[in-house]
This record gives structure tokens, C-alpha cells and sequence, in this order.
């Protein structure tokens, strides 16, 4: 079990990247049907200016309609306005309207502002009609556009079904879930037992499924109760799967539920609490920066605590150790060495274990000021430089270089050692609550 759930973090990336390819898909296609429809808007009408058309020509009284500032400000409204967001938001007439409005309002704006209301104002709210008209009808048929000079299927993404037999069959045949272009259906699973003969399996194998099937996106379906919703959250989006429900109620800690229409029926759509895009890229350039700047000021400091470490006692200045870091991948982990030498970590894995375990009694200790700690007070094996390092926490200033490498953040949890995550595996399975590493 442990292996199938690490393999499954290994590959959340991977989904991720997958559904980040789809949303870029369709924002590609959605922008290039837009330009387009606009273009022919232009050339039809140049085509009937040319023509001597009279009611074109004072509609539009000269000058082309598909120029680099309108296009700007066209997409500029669409995307402000939800128009290039999944589901139905990018069919929706009042969306589309508002877009249309918002450009119009900006080459308005932009126009009185240089030359005042003495310009042709309502060419633009003429443009816009006609523009939001051809986008509507644009995106009403996009879809079969699509469909009809590729095979969309092949983008679809590997979808699993997840709760009471019935239900999983009525939400994998409703008009949101049936299309093949969105979702290939790789079956479900059953909450009951036994289970229907057409399920692929009992909840219980949800890890294993995801793993050896490769699937992107799980749906919740039917009545489930909280605790096995609870597991299915936890380990799809462990899995970088992209989750769905059947609307419910959604009282789980640690998502936020959002509805999302696909073809007239509501989904609930459960993210994790995290950042995307662009705060993903800030966060990253935050952490680069800030680990730079720690290094230079902390470098005097830390050659004062090196020499200290090597005169206190003998052994390395610099101690490593395995830890699991984000997708459970395994980095080295730097500190200034705080214990003696090579002596064996059998104190600290025994106590580790009989905490997750929920051994409070033997792992509850009381600190100098009175206060109960889950961490081990007095350990035999910290030295005396040790201890002053620990209290004070310079013994982590190394880590310094495990952010600058990518591998940790400035702020983010403790990475766990691989036994204390073992343990964490192990008392989940038996039902045991987990404490504070």
C-alpha cells in the first residue's frame, strides 16, 4: 500500500500536467475561433462596403473593424469575464455579451479620451453587436468544429467512478459525464459489499486503481458517507486527479467545493487549498530570492557555527538525512550537526512510532516552562553546542541551500523522515490518529 501511494504522488505531476495541456488546449482553440470570426466579420463587411451597400456603409462608416486594438480589447473582455473557463461558461450568451461590452467600453474610453465624445461612438456599440452575435453562434458550434478536423477523443481524460453501483452507472450515462470528447469512462467502483459484477472493485482499491489504470479524474457519486468521501479526497487529489461529484453536500475539512456546469448539468468541483499558475512561478522567484539573500547575511554566522560544531566535538560540520519532500520525492536533507557522531537513530524511530500510533501517554513530555510537547526534551545524543543550536534553530540555516535547489520551501510543513512516513501509512490502515511530527 505504501508503494502504490507514493507511486501514485509520483505520477500527481503528470496529471497535473495533463489537465493543464487540456486547459491550454482550449484556451487555444477558443482564442484562434474568436480572431477568426472577427476576421470574417471584417472581411464581409469591406466586401459590402465595396458593394455600395448603404446600411453598412452608415453602420460602419470607414476604417476596418479587426484592428490589432480592438482584437485586444476584445480578448481582453472575453477573459475577464469567464468566457475561456471550463464548462458552459464560454456558451453563455450573457457572458459572451458582457465581453463584447467591456471591449467596446475600452475602445470607447480610449477614444474619448484622446478626441472627446465628438467621435463616432456608436460604431463601436454597432461593432460590438454584430461582433457578439457571430462570437454566440461561434461558440454554439466550436465544439463540432473541433470534433470534425481532429479525433478529440485522444485528449479525453481517463475518468473513474466512484460510489453505490446505480448511481455511478445514471452519473457515467447523464449529458455531463457521457461525452467522449471530455471523459473515457475506465468503469467504477463499488461501495458495497459485494460488489456489483461489473465494478472494477470495492473503494478499498481506489489507490491501486489510480495507480495501474492511470486515471486523471475521479467522480463522486450517489451518497457517500464522510468518512470513505473523506478517504476518496484525500487520496485522489494526493493522486493529482482532477475530482468531480455529483452535487452533494460537501462538508469535507481541507477542499473547497465549486459548481461547474458541463452541457446544462451542475458538477461540484472539489480543489485543495494551493497555489496555481503564476502564484506557483511568484512563490518559486520568492523562494530563489529570499534563500540568495539568507545565504549572504547568515555567512558570517555560519562560519562562527561550524567552527563551533568541529571544536565541540569530532565528526562532520554538516549533517544529511533522507527526507520526503512534495509528490514523495526523496532529497537530502542539510543541518549543522547537532548529535554525536554516528550514533544510531533507534531512540528517535521507537518514539516516532509510538506516537503516530497514538501512544500519548509514553510520548507526551513537559517542557521547561510547563507545557506539554510531543517531541523528545532530553536526548542523550545532542551534543552541548547542540542544544544551544536546536533552541535557537541555527542548526537549520543549511537549508538555506535545500530551497535554493528546489527542493524545500521558505515556508512550507516538515519534510518527514521515510520511517516517520511509513508510520503515518501504518496508523491511517489501523485507524489510528496521527500526532504532530
Amino acid at each position: 500500500m505504501l508503494a502504490i501511494r507514493l507511486g501514485l504522488q509520483r505520477r500527481a505531476a503528470s496529471n497535473v500536467r495533463r489537465h493543464l495541456r487540456r486547459a491550454a488546449r482550449r484556451l487555444g482553440v477558443l482564442l484562434l475561433a474568436d480572431a477568426t470570426t472577427v476576421l470574417i466579420i471584417d472581411l464581409l463587411v469591406q466586401s459590402a462596403r465595396r458593394g455600395g451597400a448603404g446600411l453598412v456603409d452608415a453602420l460602419f462608416p470607414g476604417g476596418l473593424i479587426a484592428t490589432p486594438q480592438y482584437l485586444v480589447a476584445l480578448l481582453l473582455g472575453l477573459y475577464v469575464t469567464g468566457n475561456y473557463s471550463a464548462g458552459d461558461h464560454r456558451r453563455s450568451a450573457r457572458r459572451l455579451f458582457l465581453g463584447v461590452l467591456v471591449a467596446a467600453l475600452l475602445q470607447i474610453w480610449a477614444v474619448v479620451w484622446v478626441a472627446g465624445f465628438v467621435s463616432p461612438v456608436l460604431q463601436f456599440m454597432y461593432t460590438g453587436l454584430v461582433v457578439f452575435t457571430a462570437l454566440l453562434a461561434e461558440r454554439l458550434f466550436v465544439d463540432r468544429i473541433v470534433a470534425w478536423a481532429s479525433a478529440p477523443e485522444k485528449h479525453a481524460a481517463r475518468t473513474l467512478f466512484v460510489g453505490p453501483a446505480e448511481e455511478c452507472r445514471e452519473a457515467a450515462s447523464s449529458s455531463a459525464l457521457a461525452s467522449a470528447v471530455d471523459f473515457a469512462h475506465f468503469g467504477f467502483l463499488d461501495l458495497r459489499t459485494p460488489t456489483a459484477p461489473d465494478a472494477l472493485g470495492h473503494l478499498a482499491d481506489l489507490p491501486r486503481v489510480l495507480h495501474d489504470r492511470r486515471i486523471e479524474t475521479v467522480v463522486a457519486c450517489g451518497y457517500i458517507p464522510d468518512r470513505d468521501f473523506q478517504d476518496i479526497v484525500n487520496i485522489s487529489l494526493a493522486a493529482g486527479c482532477h475530482l468531480l461529484a455529483v452535487p452533494r453536500s460537501i462538508e469535507v475539512a481541507g477542499v473547497q467545493p465549486s459548481l461547474l456546469w458541463m452541457r446544462g448539468s451542475p458538477l461540484m468541483e472539489l480543489n485543495a487549498p494551493s497555489l496555481h499558475g503564476q502564484q506557483l512561478v511568484l512563490k518559486r522567484t520568492m523562494d530563489i530570492v529570499g534563500s540568495v539573500i539568507g545565504l549572504l547575511i547568515a555567512a558570517p554566522v555560519m562560519l562562527a557555527i561550524a567552527i563551533a560544531v568541529k571544536i565541540d566535538s569530532p565528526g562532520p560540520v554538516l549533517f544529511s538525512q533522507e527526507r520526503i519532500g512534495v509528490g514523495g520525492r526523496r532529497f537530502r536533507f542539510w543541518k549543522f550537526r547537532t548529535m554525536l557522531h554516528k550514533v544510531p537513530d533507534t531512540m528517535h524511530r521507537e518514539y516516532m512510532t509510538r506516537m503516530v500510533r497514538g501512544d500519548e501517554m509514553s510520548t507526551r513530555q513537559v517542557a521547561k516552562d510547563g507545557t506539554g510537547v510531543f517531541k523528545m526534551i532530553e536526548d542523550p545524543r545532542v551534543t552541548r553546542v547542540g542544544r544551544f543550536l536546536r533552541k535557537s534553530s541555527l542548526d537549520e540555516l543549511p537549508q538555506f541551500f535545500n530551497v535554493l535547489l528546489g527542493d524545500m520551501s521558505l515556508v512550507g510543513p516538515r519534510p518527514p523522515i521515510p520511517y516517520e512516513f511509513e508510520a503515518y501509512d501504518t496508523g491511517s490502515s489501523t485507524g489510528s490518529r496521527c500526532g504532530p511530527a
